[in-house]
């Protein structure tokens, strides 16, 4: 931005986010002085990161009609500042750390006050696979961060903003497709289509589950018993959601507490703390039995695996060890290392 003359960054702007999400109608509180755009492709989807100045953008009933382009759904994690966002008559103020949908089809006044960072997904209409009476039930309500569904898909935003373009592409369109799920999950849970005993009502509590489990990894006391009961359902009912996966609840955990370490061994900020350390950081109380299962998952110590990493550091994607490329770290490992993060 620095780079365009005064009396055109004005325009410039404008354009810029017509190309990423859509074409707007653009105000601003006073000249733009900075702002960028870092855009990631993921399959038919988009992750982008904005930072810049106060903005008024709308998408008027004139700028649809006259459009030719595909029609998208952006989900956006306000990450600094404060907005305002106007759609299907509602009028919401966001705080940093929400999470809110609009759909560029339809009219929207999206408001964002002081320097504003947002870190969005832009999804054709056609991969969200919602009707529009459904999508209407979740457009301008936002997703408050202390809630599941709202604190997983900020996580999962503000990781894949900052980490898209170090997966491989397959790894990357899946884990933006997950997002699509909550979405859906979200959108069914609004409409009250979900109860424990469906299919659809399953796969949302075992979403929540999932969630509940990346929160709480780091507490070595963390047991089906406890899961079951934060979630009202009996142990036996929790074991047959897992059933249904190929795994058991305990076996998830150590999956994802070893996802997680062997993410902090690999870093060079954390050669500091020893390997015990790490472990314990992330749930594990014996360092006997972390380094047992690490290997048995990795084929090497947890010593060797550190001092492979930062001897020869991988320039793309997540570590993975030796002898392990094939299964590129799935999809749950990654949602689960996602999670991991969340509060």
């Amino acid at each position: 931005m620095a780079t365009v003359p005064a009396h055109r960054r004005r325009a410039y702007w404008r354009e810029a986010l017509s190309r990423t999400f859509g074409a707007v109608d653009m105000s601003v509180a006073r000249e733009v002085n900075s702002g960028t755009i870092r855009t990631a492709p993921l399959g038919r989807l988009q992750v982008t990161t904005v930072d810049g100045d106060p903005l008024e953008a709308r998408r008027t009933p004139r700028l649809i009609a006259q459009g030719d382009e595909e029609q998208y759904v952006v989900v956006k994690l306000l990450s600094k500042g404060d907005a305002r966002l106007e759609q299907d008559s509602r009028d919401v103020a966001l705080r940093q750390g929400e999470v809110f949908i609009y759909d560029m089809a339809r009219p929207v006044r999206l408001v964002l006050g002081d320097r504003f960072q947002t870190k969005s997904l832009v999804v054709p209409r056609q991969v969200l696979g919602l009707s529009e009476s459904d999508l209407r039930h979740i457009t301008a309500s936002p997703l408050r961060d202390g809630t599941a569904l709202g604190g997983l898909l900020a996580t999962c935003l503000a990781r894949l903003a900052d980490e898209a373009g170090t997966y491989r592409a397959h790894t990357g369109e899946s884990i933006g497709r997950n997002v699509v799920d909550i979405l859906t999950v979200l959108a069914d849970e609004r409409l009250g289509r979900i109860s424990t005993g469906t299919p659809s009502g399953d796969a949302a509590l075992l979403l929540r589950i999932r969630a509940f489990i990346g929160r709480h990894l780091e507490d070595p006391g963390l047991s089906p018993k406890g899961i079951a009961h934060a979630h009202h359902i009996s142990v036996r009912y929790l074991h047959k959601l897992f059933e249904r996966e190929g795994t058991t609840v305990s076996r998830w955990i150590q999956s994802r507490r070893l996802e997680a370490c062997l993410r902090d061994l690999g870093r060079r900020e954390d050669t500091g703390l020893t390997i015990a350390a790490v472990a314990r950081r992330w749930g594990f109380t014996s360092a006997a039995h972390f380094s047992r299962v690490f290997r048995a998952a990795y084929g090497m110590s947890p010593s060797e695996w550190r001092r492979s990493v930062i001897a020869f550091p991988r320039r793309t994607g997540l570590p993975v060890p030796p002898g392990t490329e094939g299964h590129q770290a799935d999809l749950d490992g990654v949602i689960g290392e996602l999670l991991a993060g969340s509060e």
